[in-house]
C-alpha cells in the first residue's frame, strides 16, 4: 500500500507458477536462517505452530499455492498474488474474502536488513504462520470487512489498528511477552528491538489507545500493544470497533513518539 516502489512482482505463468532467479532463492534462504535463529525464545508459541503446519523451504522461495493449500484447510484463507502495489479499497476487500495479499518480489541485498514496501519474505515469513490460527485469522478477516466499508478518514484510524496487532503486536505467554506481528517478525532489528530495548513502551491491549497513536513506517518503532491472548482480537472483530473509532476521533491523536521525517533527516 506504499505510495512508490522500485519492486515489481514476478508473475504467474499459465500454470500459476511463479519463477525466480537463483539469486533471489539464495536471499530467501539467508533471509530464513538468520530470522530462525533471532525468533527463538521471541515468537509467540502459536507462530511456531503455524510454521510447523505450514513447513516453509528453507531453500528457495515457496509457491503461493504451496501456503494456500495449508491455509484453506486450516482456517480457509489463502495467499493471493498482487503487484507491487494495491490500493485500499482491494487491500480490504482481499482480506475480507479470506486472501492475504502477496507481492511476489524480494528484497536486494542491499535492503536485506530493511525494505519499506512488503516483499515475499515479509507477506509469507512474517504473516502466514499467524493466519492458521483460528482466532488471529477470523479478526483479519472482520477488520477486512470493516475496512471495506470504512470512509476514507475512518480507515486511517483502522489503519493504526491494524499496525499495532497484525503487522507490530506483542502478547503475553506464560514465558513473558512474545512476538506475533508479521512487521516484527521478518525485522532482523525489530525482532530484539520490540522485546529487549528499555526504551520501548509496551502498553496493554487498548483498541482505542492503539486508534489514536500516531506510528511511522520508517523507524523502529517506540511504542507497541501487547495483547493477553489472541481471543481478544477474536473479541474485539466482533465487537463494535466503529464505535471505538468514533470515541477516537472524539478524543484526538496522541503526540508522536517521535520527531517529524524532516527533522530526522537533518540530524
Amino acid at each position: 500500500m506504499a505510495k512508490g516502489t522500485k519492486y515489481k512482482a514476478r508473475p504467474m505463468d499459465e500454470n500459476g507458477f511463479i519463477h525466480y532467479t537463483d539469486e533471489e532463492h539464495q536471499i530467501w534462504s539467508e533471509l530464513m536462517a538468520r530470522q530462525e535463529k533471532l525468533i527463538q525464545g521471541r515468537a509467540c508459541p502459536e507462530y511456531f505452530e503455524g510454521l510447523e503446519k505450514i513447513q516453509l523451504p528453507k531453500d528457495r522461495i515457496p509457491q503461493l499455492e504451496e501456503v494456500s493449500s495449508v491455509l484453506r484447510k486450516e482456517t480457509g484463507w489463502e495467499v493471493a498474488w498482487v503487484p507491487a502495489l494495491i490500493n485500499f479499497d482491494k487491500f480490504f476487500a482481499l482480506l475480507a474474502d479470506k486472501k492475504f495479499p502477496c507481492a511476489t518480489f524480494i528484497r536486494t541485498r542491499e535492503e536485506m536488513d530493511y525494505l519499506q514496501e512488503p516483499d515475499v519474505f515479509h507477506e509469507i515469513y512474517g504473516h502466514t504462520a499467524m493466519l492458521t490460527n483460528p482466532y488471529f485469522a477470523e479478526f483479519t478477516a472482520a477488520y477486512g470487512k470493516l475496512g471495506y466499508n470504512a470512509s476514507k478518514e475512518d480507515r486511517v484510524y483502522l489503519a493504526r489498528l491494524y499496525w499495532f496487532t497484525v503487522e507490530f503486536g506483542l502478547i503475553n505467554t506464560a514465558e513473558g511477552q512474545r512476538i506475533y506481528g508479521g512487521g516484527i517478525l521478518s525485522s532482523i532489528g525489530e525482532t530484539p528491538h520490540s522485546l529487549e530495548d528499555p526504551d520501548v513502551i509496551r502498553a496493554p491491549f487498548d483498541p482505542i489507545e492503539m486508534l489514536r497513536t500516531p506510528y511511522r513506517i520508517d523507524i523502529m518503532q517506540p511504542k507497541y500493544f501487547v495483547i493477553d491472548d489472541f481471543k481478544q482480537l477474536f473479541d474485539l472483530a466482533n465487537g463494535d470497533v466503529m464505535a471505538m473509532v468514533k470515541e477516537a476521533k472524539r478524543l484526538g491523536l496522541r503526540e508522536p513518539l517521535y520527531p517529524p521525517k524532516e527533522e530526522q533527516k537533518a540530524s
